[in-house]
């Protein structure tokens, strides 16, 4: 399809081929600037142009976002004030876009009368549509929310930028790693001495920007503050600020707590009400300010991080003392750089901190490693690890690959809502499972080779037969997608995990749902079984690993080691350690009996999105948003080989039951087979 790019057209969608519209006979443009192809309309900025989702020919057909400015009263002064935001919007993402969570400027440009943003693609929902579909926010989900975007404030304000536009509505959640993202800078001001004093035109959006906004036109970084503790209420009450200044003015903010559902945390409370001062001299005045009265103290009482260069070495965990003054240092330094972000050059800073750090205790510590991993472990050595293939099918990213139990067959999905079935030794695909109207985020085959099963966005999990390839039922009862499948080692209990914040137990002949398992807070992402099939691990948004006991239902402890999102969980073929990926670039390897963590494996340079033990437990293998595979020695904490070749996040990887191959599934849109020998 090609999408006309005039703003009024009231059918912009026309089929190939064609050189006018058939709604409005605009001549069409099949790339704008021979290198952006336009797919549909994702919003209509009132007049003044649309925003479509595009594609990027030049990055292998990489979504991005095109901002088109078309203003329909040419020569008057909304036209000049439009022309100068948006220009001045490009600049603040050039400038800003360094930041992981803020979209980066891909191009800036004027085209047949148009200006034209292009930037990098949120694959996501904004926060407002994600309130209209579940229920308000509760304190541990306003504080995490909080935690999120207050170190993406401090960046902008430290670079003298004010949003001026903070809502739900600009603020957009990855559905890959749960990560916030700050959007839509076209409000934003550079915060000058011009800008204290002098008065300017009002911009923002009533209810969520302050009074000194709104009245005067004037905008500080306590201007954005108000804008987040609205979006907090907002979240947490289900109101809609627009609609209470609508009615009342500003005198909301005065009794907001008559609003909540439930009573929040005393500092929690705290904060909220602060961040909604109407008096400015009475609110927070930096983000600094809130971080510091949502976290403890002395988290924040460390001297700055020093700069340093050259290549993190791998991870190596020793015994650590409890009584070890570094050890306290180390964990003040790493929840401080979790806390307020993850820059590329922060992270490096912090690394060398730790390794250093590491070093000097092993050098007070010979004895009490975890029993996990005594006497000195093998050192694992590959030989030639070579791309054997490379998979293309899916139209769209593969969000999830598996290999059956007897190695000859790979089975895949993706968001272009299919299934399908490779010969793993030629690459060639062999069916093409339909059945779905939405993405397919998860498939799963059975250890006994006979079963595939696969989860939705469609809320549904469907059961089919590998062999024959025909689907046997369809399992309803979850509300929400379905991320996370896990099979027992007898094939006879399916696990799944959903969006619902909910874990569903099935018997897996039958359909039949045993148990519903509640605890989470967020997002299920990822569930794994152990090989005895007692034990069930499950991770989520939450920050939270849950070890259960599959077979009578109930908790047995929560790890809680994680400050960020937990992407993916696995457990090794022994049933004695959980590996666990977290969207703080790193692995933690725990002892699955004690709960207690075994070391850190550090080297990702972005999310790490899923990891995998290979057949004899020696190796892990992960992957990430940085476009790497890793492999390492769980043994040792070190890593043994990085795999380039994807373009985009790798989503999915699992080892072949020889152990002598991994498969990959990318948001690039393809599957790579990977030959590994020792």
């Amino acid at each position: 399809m090609i999408c006309c790019l005039n703003p009024d057209c009231p059918n912009p969608l026309n089929p190939n081929g064609k050189k006018f519209c058939q709604s409005c006979s605009t001549p069409l443009v099949s790339l704008l600037r021979n290198r952006f192809r336009v797919i549909r309309v994702l919003s209509d900025e009132g007049g003044f142009g649309r925003t479509y989702l595009s594609e990027d020919v030049d990055k292998l057909n990489e979504r991005c976002v095109i901002k088109q400015l078309a203003p329909k009263f040419q020569g008057t002064w909304s036209q000049k004030k439009a022309m100068e935001l948006f220009a001045e919007e490009a600049q603040r993402l050039q400038d800003l876009g360094e930041h992981p969570q803020i979209p980066t400027l891909i191009a800036y440009f004027e085209q047949d009368g148009c200006l034209y943003l292009v930037q990098q693609f949120i694959n996501g929902e904004n926060l407002l549509k994600e309130l209209e579909q579940r229920k308000p926010y509760n304190s541990r989900e306003i504080q995490s929310t909080l935690l999120d975007l207050l170190p993406i404030l401090k960046f902008i304000h430290d670079r003298k930028v004010i949003h001026r536009d903070i809502k739900p509505e600009n603020i957009i959640r990855d559905k890959t790693d749960g990560r916030l993202s700050l959007i839509d800078f076209g409000s934003s001001k550079q915060f000058t001495a011009k800008v204290q004093q002098k008065s300017g035109t009002s911009i923002g959006s009533h209810g969520y920007s302050p009074l000194e906004q709104i009245r005067d036109g004037k905008a500080f970084p306590a201007s954005d503050l108000f804008g987040l503790g609205a979006t907090c209420f907002h979240l947490l009450t289900g109101n809609s600020p627009f609609q209470l200044w609508m009615e009342s003015g500003y005198s909301w903010v005065n009794n907001w707590r008559e609003y909540l559902r439930s009573p929040l945390t005393p500092e929690l409370d705290f904060v909220i009400d602060k961040l909604l001062k109407k008096d400015i001299q009475e609110r927070y005045q930096s983000a600094d300010e809130v971080l510091k009265d949502l976290i403890p103290k002395q988290l924040l009482a460390l001297p700055p991080v020093g700069k340093s260069s050259g290549k993190i070495p791998p991870t190596r965990a020793p015994y650590l003392p409890k009584s070890s003054p570094l050890l306290r240092i180390l964990i003040l330094i790493s929840a401080l750089i979790l806390l307020f972000g993850f820059r590329e050059s922060w992270y490096k800073d912090f690394r060398q901190i730790q390794i250093n750090l590491f070093s000097k205790l092993s050098q007070h510590n010979s004895s009490g490693k975890d029993d996990a991993f005594l006497d000195q472990p093998p050192k694992i050595t590959l030989g030639k690890v070579s791309l054997a293939n490379t998979l293309q099918g899916h139209e769209n990213s593969v969000l999830s690959v598996a290999i059956s139990p007897d190695g000859k067959t790979i089975a895949s999905s993706g968001d272009d809502s299919t299934i399908k079935l490779w010969n793993l030794a030629t690459g060639k695909q062999i069916s093409s499972l339909k059945g779905y109207s939405q993405q397919v985020n998860v498939v799963v085959i059975s250890p006994d080779g006979k079963t595939l099963v696969s989860g939705s966005n469609d809320n549904t999990i469907k059961i089919w037969n590998l062999a024959t390839r025909k689907l046997i039922r369809t399992l309803d009862g979850h509300s929400d997608s379905v991320h996370a499948l896990a099979i027992s080692a007898d094939s006879e209990t399916l696990v799944s995990g959903s969006d619902d914040n909910t874990i569903k137990i099935w018997d897996l002949a039958t359909g039949e749902q045993i148990r519903t398992l509640v605890g989470h807070t967020f997002w299920v992402r990822s569930v794994a079984i152990s090989p005895d099939g007692l034990i069930l691990a499950s991770g989520s948004f939450d920050k939270m690993i849950k070890i259960w006991n599959l077979t009578k239902g109930y908790s047995i402890r929560t790890l809680e080691g994680n400050f960020q999102t937990v992407t993916a969980v696995a457990i090794s073929p022994d049933g004695k350690t959980l590996a666990s990926a977290s969207r703080d670039r790193t692995i933690k390897l725990w002892n699955l009996v004690t709960g207690k963590e075994i070391r850190t494996l550090a080297g990702h340079a972005n999310t790490v999105t899923t990891v995998a033990f290979s057949a004899d437990g020696k190796i892990i293998a992960s992957g990430s948003r940085d476009r790497t595979i890793k492999l390492w020695n769980p043994a040792t904490g070190e890593e043994i080989l990085t795999l380039t070749g994807h373009t985009n996040t790798v989503t999915s990887v699992t080892f072949s039951p020889d152990g002598k191959t991994l498969v990959s599934g990318s948001e690039d849109n393809t599957i790579k087979i990977w030959r590994l020998s020792q």
